[in-house]
């Protein structure tokens, strides 16, 4: 399968598993709006996998939205170029399939922001991760405020929002920003090799366990429980779950068609 993206490498590494490199590599990957574009195309009508990873080419992950692009820019064509970003935040947070950022190098503004917009983050330990926007007169504007303070609470994200202050991976893994840390030379083998775990389970399971977590995230409880109830409900009549089911008593692998 060929792919052709101007600012994206995409590739098949692992049968079922995506993988989407953003490739500006001269511009440590900054989000320009042609590849807000690319990453809202490719987002929005994905080629069949079951989990993608999202990385950087080169040294960095992504370094946030392109300054140089928007110098000079008035303010209806600032809101032009980010309106493509908005659009690619939302394509990878709307994924059909799990996505996970595999933080290769610095992540600052836009690019942690759609790091935090992944269902989760595995990160090299060198990586170096930022919300700067305030050193810039504006703020975080693709959901970072709303996304770390989720993950680590409000007091925690706004000491660094308030900062603009860069910290470590580890320091975001004791936030819960990221899940693992990682040396720069396993941390694609581990996300690709998670992401074919992923792929080798159900996916209409995975897809609902997705659905209960989101929606039920900051929903009173009882509420929550209903939710994650229906969706456990409408599994049982999937003929997925009866493969599983037979699968397990007949001591074999499970084949999952997602029906």
């Amino acid at each position: 399968m060929r792919f052709s993206y101007a600012t994206l490498t995409v590739s098949l590494p692992v049968e079922g598993v995506l993988s989407v490199a953003m490739n500006r590599p001269e511009a440590a990957n900054a989000l320009n709006a042609a590849m807000g574009k690319e990453i809202s195309q490719l987002f929005q009508s994905l080629p069949e996998c079951r989990a993608v990873v999202l990385t950087g080419s080169g040294r960095a992950f992504c370094a946030g939205a392109d300054l140089k692009e928007r110098h000079g820019m008035d303010e209806a064509q600032w809101e032009a170029q980010h309106r493509h970003l908005r659009a690619a935040r939302d394509a990878v947070l709307h994924s059909p399939v799990p996505v996970i950022a595999a933080v290769n190098g610095a992540a600052y503004g836009g690019g942690l922001e759609l790091a935090l917009a992944c269902d989760f983050r595995y990160a090299a330990a060198a990586a170096r991760l930022a919300f700067s926007e305030v050193k810039l007169g504006i703020m975080p504007g693709l959901g970072g405020a709303q996304f770390f303070a989720r993950a680590a609470g409000s007091g925690c994200a706004l000491e660094w929002l308030l900062t603009g202050k860069p910290f470590t991976a580890e320091e975001a893994a004791g936030m819960g920003l990221v899940n693992r840390v990682l040396t720069a030379d396993l941390l694609m083998k581990e996300a690709l090799a998670t992401a074919a775990t992923i792929r080798d389970n159900a996916p209409l399971a995975v897809a609902a366990i997705r659905r209960a977590v989101r929606e039920g995230d900051g929903a009173p409880l009882e509420e929550a429980l209903e939710r994650e109830r229906e969706f456990y409900q409408a599994l049982l009549s999937t003929k997925d779950r009866h493969e599983g089911i037979n699968a397990f008593n007949q001591k074999r692998k499970p084949v999952f068609t997602g029906e």
